[in-house]
């Protein structure tokens, strides 16, 4: 790994940021007009040359979904809904109300909390299959109360979805699953078509093209967030294992050549120990070509001269994941601004947290945790205020919202306040 010190980094370069032309935009473009004008004709044909597979049905059968559940062996089963009970529990309490302001004179106000009445789910698939990702999507959606919640994921050669993934769809409550991927499949979520259902929202991760397919529909429908390269910050002091350091920068960048994993240490001692154990791991993973590829090209550690240099260039950045291998990890979480997820102590590795923790794996990526938050119940579920005024309560104001409008040159806003008092200019 490139051993940097703190002064003489370049911060831009640190993580290696989405790019805003993926080069696939034409492509996408073309799916999508195929797939609105189409409908599943055009979903059998992607799925037979993008996933050599020759489907019979688009929608995978309640009974599929019980056997997948029952085929899954006892130790992922167990694992699973463990991940299950800890994720429901987490976003359970993000659960929340609206409110009501009253006021003596009879005037009341306030907001409505009311969910998102279909929403899909992108889970990838095909030559991967991650039922972690079905959990972060669906029990928000479910706990919001969504009316339907339909999730898509592409099958492999013989035409099926993996099972975990079926398995967690069944445990989490998805209501209807489809064999499609790729921009095909966003394309039908937001168009719908003779099968798969119209949605409001589209969430979850995705290759170039299902990124690239999110931001053209985008105003169609609402999307979550476009996802970058995963990327993990890893702040550590000279009390953290170098072997537990290693094992978690590798974490992240057996993901993806493009993935980045940087550390930043007040120790060169540990820093000098870390690059020999990341160098000695990472021949021992089954995806060392990637996880080698990435540590070579965005793999970096820094070393600076105390720990709050380190957390705030933790703000700078605002990583995916933050990891704070430190003495006192509470003591630094205070001054942390921007980061996706922090995992506070040196017993609370990324790893935890894409599985079993209970917060959500989904986060903001390329620095847009200076604005953005984790998925959550929030994305499930729209605000909508109201109010109320009596007859007297606007006679009070009815002068003054006129004085605003006619400031503002808008004549007929002032006569609408106006004309209910009584006025003779209204």
């Amino acid at each position: 790994m490139k051993l940097l010190n703190y002064e003489e980094t370049d911060k831009s370069a640190l993580f290696l940021r989405r790019l805003e032309d993926s080069g696939v935009d034409g492509a996408v473009r073309e799916i999508i007009r195929d797939v609105a004008q189409n409908g599943d004709a055009a979903l059998y044909a992607y799925a037979k040359k993008f996933d050599r597979a020759t489907l019979t049905s688009l929608e995978v059968a309640p009974e599929e979904l019980d056997a997948a559940l029952d085929s899954i062996p006892a130790d992922l089963l167990d694992a699973m809904q463990t991940a299950e009970e800890n994720i429901r529990a987490f976003h359970k309490m993000q659960l929340r109300e609206g409110f009501r302001l009253e006021r003596a004179d009879g005037v009341y106000m306030g907001q409505k909390i009311t969910p998102i009445e279909k929403v899909g789910l992108y889970i990838p698939g095909g030559t991967a299959s991650y039922p972690s990702t079905v959990f972060m999507n669906a029990i928000p959606a479910k706990l919001a109360g969504c009316g339907l919640v339909v999730m898509v994921s592409p099958p492999n050669e013989e035409g099926r979805i993996a099972a975990p993934i079926l398995a967690a769809a069944k445990l989490a409550g998805v209501d209807r699953v489809f064999k499609a991927g790729g921009a095909q499949a966003v394309a039908a979520l937001a168009y719908g078509t003779e099968t798969i259902p119209k949605v409001d929202k589209i969430v979850g991760p995705g290759n170039a093209y299902v990124a690239e397919a999110k931001r053209q529909v985008f105003g169609r429908v609402a999307i979550d967030m476009i996802a970058g390269p995963s990327e993990i910050l890893v702040v550590a002091d000279e009390t953290a294992d170098p072997a537990f350091v290693a094992a978690d920068l590798l974490s992240q960048a057996e993901h993806d050549a493009m993935a980045s994993a940087v550390l930043v240490t007040n120790s060169r001692a540990l820093a000098l120990r870390v690059d020999e154990e990341v160098e000695r791991r990472l021949s021992a993973l089954p995806r060392e070509r990637i996880a080698r590829a990435s540590i070579e090209q965005n793999g970096k550690i820094i070393v600076t001269d105390d720990l709050m240099s380190a957390v705030e260039l933790a703000n700078e950045l605002a990583p995916e994941h933050l990891e704070l291998c430190v003495r006192e990890p509470e003591r630094y979480l205070v001054h942390v601004k921007n980061a996706g997820s922090v995992f506070l102590g040196n017993y609370c590795p990324e790893a935890l947290g894409d599985y079993l923790a209970g917060p959500n794996h989904t986060l903001p990526t390329s620095g847009t945790a200076r604005f953005s938050s984790p998925l959550s119940v929030d994305d499930f579920v729209k605000k909508t205020q109201y109010t109320y005024f009596s007859p007297d309560a606007l006679a009070k104001l009815g002068a003054k919202i006129a004085v605003f409008a006619r400031a503002e040159g808008l004549e007929a806003h002032a006569r609408a306040a106006l004309i209910r008092g009584g006025e003779a200019d209204a």
